[in-house]
């Protein structure tokens, strides 16, 4: 198939033409979920519009003859999305038609396809129908037996309604899926226990059918409406034509390696057998796990055992994609989907990501970053600085063990591996790539909903994250546990400190344990003022019987959850005593009456919301008039 996009005038972006089969709701007329064979999709990130052949090949400009005054012009402007449609009552949704002199619209299928006033002889009633803009609730489709939630047809004196699209519909038809026999239209309830009462094109069950009673086939409505193709011819997917069958059989489809009952196409020249879905799928995507475009190849054969996704086991008689620059890597057809970006990359180079650097290096241990480009940052690898005023300027942690960058005139600090960070990065959480930024704005990370001020992860019109889970990696490896661990949205409890997780989270796929993104960033070594050694995190003594104190709250610390001590003194004291929910904040800082500070006191300030003694190192203090 021709890949060359279009720049039709229902959409902004340029349209590719489709062979596939999907199950999807078009941005034309917006009917909600019905089977689109073939018609036009967009291929830019983040957009995942797709339209019916019709709808995408609306013209610029029409004749209708509810407004014969002036033509009316194709509009793709979301902001009347409150005004009604003119003819059928609707609230507008892009791409409606409209006329600029005198502010007339009409929706695409009004436009396209205008609903006359009265319908003297249908076919479905006795009586002349009249046409309704509004509806009541709760009224349903004399005929298909689904609920009106818009314009419908209604015989005032049987004071019965009808979809528009039901008026027309004959009690019996003959279905190119089906030509031995026509089928008849009947009720689900009033079929055999043991005949076909769902759909076997869609699947889906139906109040109302066409049933052949010989053959036991069915068909909902839409489906006799808009049949799919008996035959698909598409190269890329298979060299011979492909033939629609519909008989509920057992197979594997030798694309996705997924189980086939029914609706699927197989060429009867070599039993080549594939889903309708899987029929022109993208040969190269790019997915959100990994840097580089992946490949789709049919066979993909020894060497790739694990997915990159789900980590599960390949088959290397089944379609996968892969890397090309990446040895071994893999992924399933449906775990990439999952992670696709929508678009498709055939005929494109594999570099997705701009490398920019962060820094400059200017001299010995000297570089320019872009963070601070006023003064040159000087790296440090001897000295150690436990002061708690001074933290890093990008993940707001204290500089605690690790090398770091420090600009000696205004005193801006870098840990080494923050001044490393990458510019743009692809995110496990997101299908577009972020670009780091060195905001000096307090808000919450949307993953780990910790507020911070430090580096930041965006994109436009996408989320903010934090440098700390944006530089979390795959497979992580943790002290805490055996096995390498994976980012998953996931609900359960946290390893660490007991919490639900409602989020993503770090999941080993062997042991199903959870570890919070809270949790995972917490410092292995970290120095406090209530001990003059580093305190170590301690992953949890759950089999131990001694009894532990906090020994800043004074409080018991339960040992199966994750605490730091001092091996040296023998003190433990909770994670949340040592870092708080203020540790993403740097000293000094100022907003909305309050500024951060540290909690220094010999006594521990009485907080204005709990009413309890604070406890953390980092508090904020209300800034009186």
């Amino acid at each position: 198939m021709n890949l060359t996009p279009s720049k039709l005038p229902i959409h902004n972006h340029p349209l590719f033409p489709s062979s596939r089969y999907v199950y999807h709701h078009c941005n034309g007329c917006h009917v909600y979920k019905e089977n689109i064979n073939g018609g036009y999709y967009c291929n830019e990130p983040g957009c995942y519009a797709k339209f019916h052949k019709e709808c995408g090949e609306a013209p610029l400009e029409i004749n209708h003859s509810s407004h014969p005054q002036h033509p009316l012009l194709l509009t793709n402007d979301s902001g009347e999305s409150e005004s009604p449609c003119h003819l059928c009552g609707k609230n507008l949704l892009p791409s409606y038609y409209s006329c600029l002199t005198c502010q007339y619209k009409v929706d695409l299928i009004c436009g396209m396809k205008p609903s006359p006033p009265i319908v003297e002889y249908p076919m479905s009633h006795e009586h002349p129908l009249v046409f309704l803009k509004k509806q009541e609730e709760n009224i349903l489709c004399e005929l298909c037996k689904e609920s009106i939630g818009g314009p419908s047809y209604s015989c005032l004196g049987c004071n019965v309604y009808f979809h528009a699209d039901c008026l027309n519909l004959s009690k019996e038809v003959n279905h190119p899926c089906h030509s031995s026999h026509p089928l008849k239209l009947i009720a689900s309830d009033t079929l055999a226990v043991d005949a076909e009462k769902s759909c076997l094109i869609c699947q889906e069950p139906k109040v109302v059918l066409y049933h052949c009673s010989l053959c036991n086939f069915t068909s909902c409505i839409r489906c006799i409406k808009n049949p799919p193709p008996l035959v698909i011819e598409h190269t890329k997917t298979h060299k011979h034509p492909l033939t629609l069958v519909l008989k509920r059989i057992s197979y594997l489809c030798d694309v996705c390696g997924r189980g086939v009952t029914t609706r699927f196409y197989i060429c009867v020249q070599c039993d080549f057998v594939v889903h309708k879905a899987c029929i022109g799928l993208p040969l190269v995507v790019n997915i959100n796990r990994h840097d580089h475009l992946l490949s789709f190849n049919y066979h993909r054969g020894i060497g790739y055992s694990k997915c990159g996704v789900c980590h599960r086991s390949i088959n290397q008689y089944k379609g996968a994609y892969s890397c090309s620059i990446c040895p071994n890597y893999a992924v399933h057809f449906i775990c990439a989907f999952i992670e696709w970006d929508g678009k498709n990359y055939e005929g494109t180079t594999n570099e997705i990501i701009e490398n920019i650097a962060p820094y400059k290096v200017v001299g010995d241990n000297l570089i320019s970053h872009f963070s601070h480009e006023k003064h040159l940052l000087k790296l440090h690898k001897e000295i150690l600085i436990h002061n708690d005023h001074i933290r890093c300027e990008a993940c707001c942690y204290s500089l605690g063990f690790s090398y770091f960058y420090v600009c000696e005139e205004c005193w801006f600090f870098l840990h080494e591996k923050c001044a490393n960070l990458p510019m743009k990065k692809k995110m496990v959480f997101d299908v577009v790539p972020y670009t780091l930024k060195a905001v000096r704005k307090t808000s919450y990370c949307t993953i780990c909903s910790m507020v911070c001020d430090g580096f930041k992860y965006t994109a436009q019109g996408r989320l903010d994250i934090d440098v700390r889970c944006g530089s979390l990696y795959e497979p992580f490896v943790h002290k805490s546990h055996i096995h390498p661990l994976y980012i998953k949205l996931v609900t359960g409890n946290c390893i660490g400190c007991g919490n639900v997780i409602d989020n993503y989270a770090l999941i080993c796929i062997i042991c199903e344990n959870g570890l919070c993104l809270s949790c995972a960033n917490l410092p292995e070594y970290i120095w406090h003022k209530n001990d003059v050694h580093p305190l170590t995190l301690c992953f949890g003594c759950e089999m131990t019987s001694s009894n532990y104190c906090c020994d800043i709250c004074e409080e018991e610390l339960d040992p199966s959850k994750w605490f730091y001590s001092c091996f040296d003194c023998g003190v433990t004291l909770h994670t949340q005593c040592v870092i708080g929910n203020f540790s993403g904040l740097l000293l000094g800082r100022r907003a909305n009456e309050l500024e951060v500070v540290l909690n220094n006191h010999n006594t521990r300030p009485l907080c204005s919301q709990c009413h309890s003694r604070c406890n953390p190192l980092i508090i904020l203090k209300l800034l009186h008039n």
